[in-house]
C-alpha cells in the first residue's frame, strides 16, 4: 500500500510540474527525481527500470531524429514556404486559408510529428493570417486540434502511437492502412465544425496586403523528407527498426548544413530536444511503477474486452477520458498493455481515444500546453470557455466517426 501510494504521488507530481512548469523549468526537472524515488524505494524493481528503459529507448531514439530532421526542415525554409503557399491560396479569403491550414497540419503531424505542427507551422500561420488581415483564432486554434486529431495516420505521427507501435505487431504499412480512414473522418468532422463555429471571423473581409516576393520551395528538404517515410515503411517491411531510417534522413540533412555552415553541432543536439526524452523515459518508469503497483490490474478491469465495434467505442472513450485526467502519455503507457491482449485493433482505439480526446482540455496533451506558450507568446489570449467549448462539439464527433471508421477498416482489412 506504501510503494502504491508513493508511486502514484510520483506521478501526480511529473504531472502537475509537466502542466505548470514551476519557474519555467523543463519537465526532466521533476520527472527524473521522481522516477529515481520510485527506483530507490523499491516500488520498481531495477531489471523491471532495465525493462522499461529497453523498451522506450528505440522510441526515444526515434523521436530525437524525427525532432532533428524537422528543426533541419525548419532551417531550410520548408515551413517558410508553407506559409507563402498558404497565402496564396487563401486569395485574401479565410475560408480559403482555413482549408490550407487544415491541409498543411495534417500533413506534418502525419509526416513529422505534431511537434512540428505546435512548435513550426503555428508561428508561420501567424504571420501568414496577419499578413492577409485576416483574424488568426480558428486557423491557431487548427493548429492546435489538428496536432492531436492528424496524428493517428502514422506510428511516427505521435509518440503515444510510438509508444503503441510494437505493441500492435503491425507493420508500419499495415498501421497506415488501418488508420487511414479513422485518419480522414477525424480531420473531416474536425473541419465541418470550426467552419460552423467560427464562421463570424471567417467572414471577417481581410485587408489586401500586396503582392509579395516568391518563397523559394527547399526541394532538397522536402525530398529527404519524403525519402524518409519511404524509409520508414521499408524498414519495417525488412523487420528494421524504423528508428535507422529516422536517423538516415535526419544525418543527410545534418551533414548538408553542418557543410554549408548552416547550423552548428551544438543547434543540432539541441534540437533533438534532451530535456524532453529524458522526460519521456523517468515517465515511463515512474507510470511503470504506477501500473505494478495496481493500477494495471484496474485498468484490466476497466478496459471492454474484444474489437467488436461497442468494445472499440467504449476502450475509445476509456482512453479519452483517462488522457484528460493524467495526460495522454501515461494514458497510453497504462492502457497500451492490457489492451494489447485484445489485439491490434484495441490498441488502434486506444490510440485513438489518447489522440483525439486531449482537444478536450489544455492538460491533455503536453502538445497542446506548448502550444498554449505560443499563442501567448503571439499575443493571442486563449479563452479556457471557448477552448472547452469547441472541444466538447470536437471530441465526442471525431471519437465517434474515427473509431466507426476503425471498425469499418478492421472489416474489410482485417489484422
Amino acid at each position: 500500500m506504501l510503494l502504491e501510494s508513493l508511486s502514484v504521488a510520483a506521478l501526480i507530481v511529473v504531472l502537475v510540474c509537466a502542466v505548470v512548469r514551476p519557474f519555467g523549468r523543463p519537465e526532466a526537472v521533476f520527472a527524473v527525481p521522481a522516477a529515481a524515488l520510485v527506483i530507490v524505494s523499491g516500488a520498481i524493481p531495477l531489471d523491471d527500470v532495465r525493462a522499461e528503459a529497453g523498451r522506450l529507448g528505440p522510441v526515444i531514439g526515434f523521436l530525437a531524429a524525427v525532432l532533428v530532421l524537422a528543426g533541419l526542415c525548419a532551417d531550410e525554409g520548408l515551413f517558410r514556404a508553407c506559409g507563402a503557399w498558404m497565402a496564396r491560396w487563401a486569395r485574401h479569403r479565410p475560408q480559403r486559408l482555413l482549408g490550407a491550414v487544415f491541409a498543411l497540419a495534417s500533413l506534418i503531424t502525419a509526416a513529422l510529428s505534431l511537434d512540428a505542427t505546435v512548435v513550426l507551422l503555428t508561428p508561420v500561420v501567424f504571420a501568414t493570417a496577419t499578413r492577409m488581415g485576416a483574424r488568426a483564432k480558428p486557423h491557431a486554434y487548427a493548429c492546435a486540434h489538428l496536432s492531436n486529431s492528424a496524428s493517428l495516420l502514422l506510428p511516427v505521427s505521435n509518440l503515444t502511437n510510438l509508444l503503441a507501435f510494437t505493441a500492435t505487431g503491425l507493420s508500419f504499412t499495415r498501421f497506415a492502412v488501418l488508420m487511414l480512414l479513422p485518419w480522414l473522418a477525424a480531420i473531416a468532422v474536425e473541419y465541418a465544425v470550426f467552419r460552423r463555429f467560427f464562421a463570424a471571423e471567417l467572414a471577417a473581409p481581410t485587408a489586401a496586403d500586396g503582392e509579395r516576393a516568391p518563397v523559394r520551395l527547399p526541394l532538397f528538404a522536402l525530398v529527404t523528407v519524403v525519402a524518409t517515410l519511404a524509409g520508414f515503411a521499408v524498414a519495417s517491411a525488412a523487420g528494421v527498426d524504423p528508428a535507422w531510417a529516422a536517423a538516415a534522413g535526419a544525418l543527410v540533412m545534418a551533414v548538408r548544413a553542418l557543410a554549408r555552415g548552416r547550423t552548428t553541432p551544438a543547434a543540432v543536439v539541441r534540437s533533438a530536444a534532451l530535456p524532453f526524452l529524458a522526460f519521456v523515459l523517468a515517465l515511463g518508469i515512474v507510470v511503470r511503477a504506477v501500473l505494478d503497483n495496481g493500477l494495471g490490474d484496474a485498468l484490466g478491469h476497466a478496459l471492454p474486452d474484444g474489437t467488436a465495434l461497442p468494445a472499440l467505442l467504449g476502450t475509445a472513450a476509456l482512453a479519452a477520458v483517462l488522457a484528460n485526467m493524467v495526460n495522454n502519455l501515461p494514458a497510453v503507457l497504462a492502457l497500451v498493455p492490457p489492451a494489447a491482449a485484445a489485439g491490434p485493433g484495441a490498441v488502434l482505439a486506444v490510440l485513438i481515444g489518447v489522440n483525439l480526446g486531449p482537444n478536450l482540455t489544455y492538460a491533455g496533451s503536453l502538445a497542446t500546453l506548448l502550444w498554449r506558450r505560443i499563442v501567448h507568446h503571439h499575443d493571442h489570449e486563449v479563452h479556457l470557455r471557448e477552448f472547452t467549448v469547441l472541444g466538447l462539439l470536437t471530441v465526442p464527433l471525431t471519437l465517434l466517426a474515427a473509431t466507426l471508421a476503425l471498425w469499418g477498416s478492421l472489416q474489410i482489412i482485417g489484422t
